[in-house]
């Protein structure tokens, strides 16, 4: 058997076989006759029509559709013996064959490439540098008091915002007057909320049950044009509300009692609750600084050393990732779900998680990065005394789960970490230096 392996790409190969007849005529005629014993003419039994007959009928295809078989069969055998090792379903994409004469295919099939990892080490990564806000703990701060607060019926709005309205809401045309055969929609509008139109809590002010004000509303959304680019698109409306109820929020005052009960006797001073929930929100934003440092890091070093991966495994990940995604919407309530937007959308993502596996993969071996054994112990000797259960079935079940894997990830997000240069900027500055970059 001679062979020839031809690079298509990173990620793709095609190997071209070519055998002597005399090394698969056994084969050949074991197929045959597998085949033979299948097939009933008239006037013979199953499996005993003879080898002349056949011939007339069938002609070559017999030992065509046999060397198919065969040529399956020597391909893998050729891939264990030179490592060959393909990816996914490899494709057959000639077969010559002609019995009595030499037998020649080929086969397309993945790999996954062998990459030289660089450039992963003494980068400038920059993350935002978020603080807490004093209106943030404010904010935080009559969220409790709302969440504890009694209302009242009342007949008129007052100055503040503490006010919960009873609507009826009309869209009105250009020339001010209601939109034909449109039905006034009923909803409930609360002052209080941010994310109410500020010409709403402004125009809402000193108005009494039974009263109407009108409010102006634009939409500003880019879409994108025939030829594909995105333009800015804004649409004004005009609305008009009629009052049809009036409730007064009445917020608690913020005493010791009320904190102890918000916070379940841990905290008792109104001091003691705003430093809690500043450190609440710090680590909040911190959490979410280390995560988009991972991100970028990857995104980085992804560039950095960017290839073609196996189309089998982003399909095989893109799938995971759409039906995740199905699954999730419809929980949500979405009766129909496109999934073809879906694979759209997802693609990039499948893309580089395949791509960060084997990159990541590579880093580990350079760097001599593993979870060692002592590691391991020590992690369930702390997990024991936390949770009571037994070192040893901790063991057991960290070596079955992915315990390993995450241990090892961190390991690498630290090593990165340390070996790059992280530094924190202004999130305003970032932002825009991000939005000239996609310019």
């Amino acid at each position: 058997m001679e062979f020839v392996v031809n690079d298509i790409s990173q990620s793709e190969r095609e190997v071209e076989i070519t055998l002597n007849y005399d090394e698969i005529k056994n084969e050949i005629d074991n197929e045959v006759k597998k085949q033979s014993r299948e097939i009933q003419l008239p006037g013979f039994r199953k499996g005993k029509v003879p080898k002349t007959i056949l011939k007339q009928r069938y002609g070559n295809a017999l030992e065509i559709e046999a060397s198919e078989k065969v040529a399956n069969a020597r391909f893998w055998q050729l891939a264990k013996e030179n490592n060959l090792r393909p990816v996914g379903q490899p494709v057959m994409t000639d077969l010559d064959f002609n019995p009595e004469k030499d037998f020649k295919f080929k086969v397309k099939y993945e790999v996954v490439p062998k990459i030289e990892v660089k450039d992963y080490k003494g980068q400038l990564i920059e993350t935002p540098d978020i603080k807490v806000k004093p209106e943030e703990v404010e904010r935080e701060i009559n969220h409790i008091l709302r969440s504890n607060s009694t209302d009242e019926v009342t007949d008129i709005v007052g100055d503040d915002e503490n006010f919960v309205l009873d609507v009826e809401l009309t869209r009105l045309n250009e020339n001010g007057q209601p939109i034909e055969n449109s039905k006034p929609e009923k909803m409930q509008i609360d002052l209080s909320n941010e994310s109410v139109h500020t010409d709403i809590k402004t125009n809402a002010k000193g108005k009494k049950v039974g009263d109407k004000f009108k409010f102006h509303f634009h939409d500003e959304r880019k879409v994108k044009n025939k030829e594909g680019q995105e333009e800015s698109v804004t649409e004004h409306f005009d609305y008009e509300v009629l009052i049809n109820g009036i409730k007064k929020i009445k917020l608690p005052e913020l005493n010791e009692e009320l904190i102890k009960k918000v916070t379940k006797d841990k905290i008792f001073t109104e001091e003691e609750l705003r430093k809690e929930i500043e450190k609440d929100i710090k680590n909040y934003y911190e959490q979410r600084t280390e995560e988009y440092t991972r991100n970028k890091l990857i995104s980085s070093i992804i560039k950095n050393n960017d290839f073609t991966p196996p189309s089998t495994l982003v399909d095989s990940i893109l799938e995971e990732m759409v039906k995740s995604e199905e699954d999730r919407l419809k929980k949500q309530g979405m009766k129909k779900v496109d999934t073809n937007y879906l694979r759209e959308y997802l693609k990039p993502s499948a893309l580089n998680e395949v791509k960060w596996y084997q990159i990541k993969s590579e880093i580990q071996k350079k760097e001599n990065l593993e979870v060692t054994d002592q590691e391991l112990e020590e992690l369930a000797k702390q997990d024991s005394e936390k949770t009571g259960l037994p070192v040893d079935k901790l063991l057991n079940y960290y070596k079955s789960s992915n315990q390993v894997e995450r241990m090892l990830d961190k390991k690498l997000f630290d090593f990165l970490k340390m070996n790059n240069e992280i530094k924190k900027v202004d999130p305003e500055k970032l932002t825009q230096i991000q939005k000239e970059e996609k310019e």
